[in-house]
């Protein structure tokens, strides 16, 4: 029997519904999701494996037009480097939503030499249904797609129907992962991003973009799993906000971070967290490799 296996890389601008689609095929948490751009700052592999097909998704950082700081730098160098070794590009849009920055990344796949597959997302919201027609035509003006398709990831609409083209774009090779394996990322680095992703829904303005989570240790008893976790903050001037008044917003945090861990890790969690400040860590290249960021 002939086996399929390959790398789909899922681009776009920020904060189009890249993770959410990766997570609706998957059927399970693989990235962290908010309404907030800078969400995905990783390149994270969700692995479906299914019959005589494995899919590899390279869910990457949305593709930012201004790159003045050395997180954005780093972020668009993944999604470029998820571009070059791609078997198939799933170029992710809001169905009737065109932005400077949704041109940005279409330019880029001008020099892309796998095929690239449109997804005009959110066709939840379109109405009249009408505009999804002429949303369609519009979009196949753009570039030379090799298929388009209308999907809403939140609803998973159409979803089946993309599964079902991608294999056919995919070159005969055997899987790269072992069937039971849904992605390359720790339970450590899920429980960081589970952190974040709480820190992130709960703080506004520029709070979330000046801090991330590091796991300290991750210590599995009988009966329970004990994280350790440290938020790192830009700036001293942070930290008073992201512990809040009384340690609000800390315990807050923790207490949502903490069952959602319950539930995605099958196991009664105890979580402790600590804020650092760590000055300018995110425009910095070193730090930034140094904390795991590729």
């Amino acid at each position: 029997m002939t086996t399929r296996c390959g790398f789909v890389a899922v681009v776009g601008r920020p904060n189009v519904g890249k993770s959410t689609l990766i997570n609706a095929i998957m059927g399970r948490k693989i990235s962290i999701v908010t309404n907030k751009p800078q969400t995905t700052r990783h390149r994270i592999l969700a692995v479906h494996t299914e019959a005589d097909t494995q899919i590899i998704f390279v869910d990457t950082p949305g593709i930012h037009r201004k790159a003045n700081r050395a997180m954005n730098r780093l972020m668009n160098r993944t999604a470029a480097n998820a571009l070059a070794d791609a078997d198939l590009v799933l170029f992710v849009a809001e169905a009737t939503r065109w932005t400077d920055e949704d041109e940005d990344v279409l330019n880029r796949l001008g020099s892309v030499r796998a095929p690239v597959i449109a997804l005009l997302n959110k066709v939840d919201r379109v109405q009249p249904k009408e505009r999804l027609l002429e949303a369609l035509a519009t979009m196949s003006t753009r570039h030379d797609f090799a298929e388009i398709f209308p999907i809403s990831a939140l609803k998973r609409d159409n979803l089946a129907e993309l599964m079902q083209a991608i294999p056919g774009y995919l070159p005969e090779s055997p899987p790269m992962f072992p069937e039971e394996m849904h992605t390359d990322r720790s339970k450590e680095f899920l429980a960081a991003e589970v952190i974040r992703e709480k820190l992130t829904e709960m703080l506004h303005q520029e709070i979330p973009y000046g801090l991330t989570v590091q796991i300290e240790s991750y210590e599995v008893d009988d009966d329970r799993i004990t994280i350790h976790a440290i938020i790192l903050v830009d700036r001293d001037s942070q930290k008073g906000i992201v512990v809040g008044k009384g340690g609000h917003v800390l315990k807050t945090v923790g207490q949502s971070a903490r069952l959602e861990l319950c539930e995605l890790l099958d196991s009664r969690v105890h979580l402790e967290l600590w804020v650092k400040v760590k000055d300018n860590w995110s425009d910095s290249e070193q730090d930034l490799l140094r904390l795991g960021y590729e």
